[in-house]
């Protein structure tokens, strides 16, 4: 079957389509004919072996799959490696029914980034009605969602960044109340003034280096922080536990690998987004389809920051 291998680590470029076994499942997995596979910026720490979990090789890449297992279901599925093949592996665990109603670039925008805004928002930051909420990178797969599901759960200001005017226009149109340049130069001056001068109560951050250390500053009193990635690659400053006693400040990190250890946390949030795309209140953006031989420029797209929304690759073409 054909599919994306790496054979080394690096950028793009080491991604190349090839001819590979067919995958055989075992106990208490699924064989699934992949309809699209999900593009996510973790992927793009697979391939550089940057991610938090390491990466041995050869490898295909690709961690979310929508399409029909050797029963006829139609499952959207999580995966640990493979997904960027016209066939995968998914673990019956890691693997949800996706109603008639929901399209294959919605299911696969909820399984992965649906989840993760669900689970930042729900578990890390446990938002309050009312309260200010900064999303990083609001354009993007989990900013997208994020900003929809922090007004439809009652934030009482949304306050979106995004690296240009179209990409914050977008924000605007997903609900955000107002839209931050994100290379603001002070980011903490910025976003006090996006919040009329006040402090803010929390902010979702996947950037890193000086926008979570700016981030951090802007909080208010018992803020909180919540950090699940690290895109441009640059670590923010240490954090002195001593610190966040100035401001009651609370800061938290979010990987999704350990919600699987929580089947009954993820079945909750595919249910609850699943039944918010269904009443019109979440939508998925759809950030453009690749032929499964074009991945390659779908993560030079991604890592450049041409994209918006959820990008999906089509293992047909």
């Amino acid at each position: 079957m054909r599919a994306i291998r790496i054979t080394e680590f690096g950028g793009p470029e080491v991604m190349t389509l090839t001819e590979v076994p067919e995958p055989q499942p075992g106990p208490g997995q699924l064989l699934v004919e992949v309809a699209r596979a999900g593009i996510n910026y973790a992927d793009t720490h697979h391939t550089e072996n940057s991610y938090l979990a390491k990466t041995t090789l050869p490898l295909v890449p690709g961690g979310e799959i929508v399409g029909r297992t050797q029963d006829g279901r139609r499952v959207v599925a999580v995966v640990p490696s493979g997904g960027y093949a016209e066939r995968a592996i998914a673990d019956a665990a890691a693997a949800f029914d996706v109603p008639d109603a929901v399209d294959d670039l919605t299911a696969l925008a909820m399984v992965v980034q649906g989840t993760t805004a669900w689970l930042l928002l729900r578990k890390s930051v446990h938002l309050d009605p009312g309260e200010s909420v900064v999303v990083h990178a609001a354009a993007g797969g989990v900013g997208s969602l994020a900003v929809q599901l922090a007004k439809a759960w009652g934030a009482g200001r949304v306050i979106a960044t995004a690296s240009n005017p179209d990409k914050r226009q977008l924000a605007c149109d997903l609900g955000a109340d107002v839209a931050v340049d994100a290379n603001a130069e002070n980011m903490t001056d910025a976003l006090r003034e996006a919040n009329g001068g006040q402090r803010v109560d929390v902010v979702l951050d996947m950037t890193g280096g000086r926008i979570t250390d700016q981030s951090l500053a802007a909080l208010a009193p018992f803020g909180r922080l919540a950090f699940y990635g690290m895109a441009n690659r640059q670590p923010p400053t240490p954090i002195a536990p001593a610190s966040l006693l100035a401001h009651s400040t609370t800061v938290a990190g979010m990987w999704l690998v350990h919600a699987f250890r929580r089947p009954d946390l993820l079945s909750r949030a595919m249910s609850e987004l699943f039944a918010l795309v269904a009443e019109g209140r979440v939508r998925a953006v759809a950030g453009g389809e690749y032929p499964l031989s074009e991945a390659r420029r779908a993560h030079e797209d991604l890592r450049a920051r041409r994209t918006v929304g959820k990008l999906v690759l089509d293992p047909a073409r």
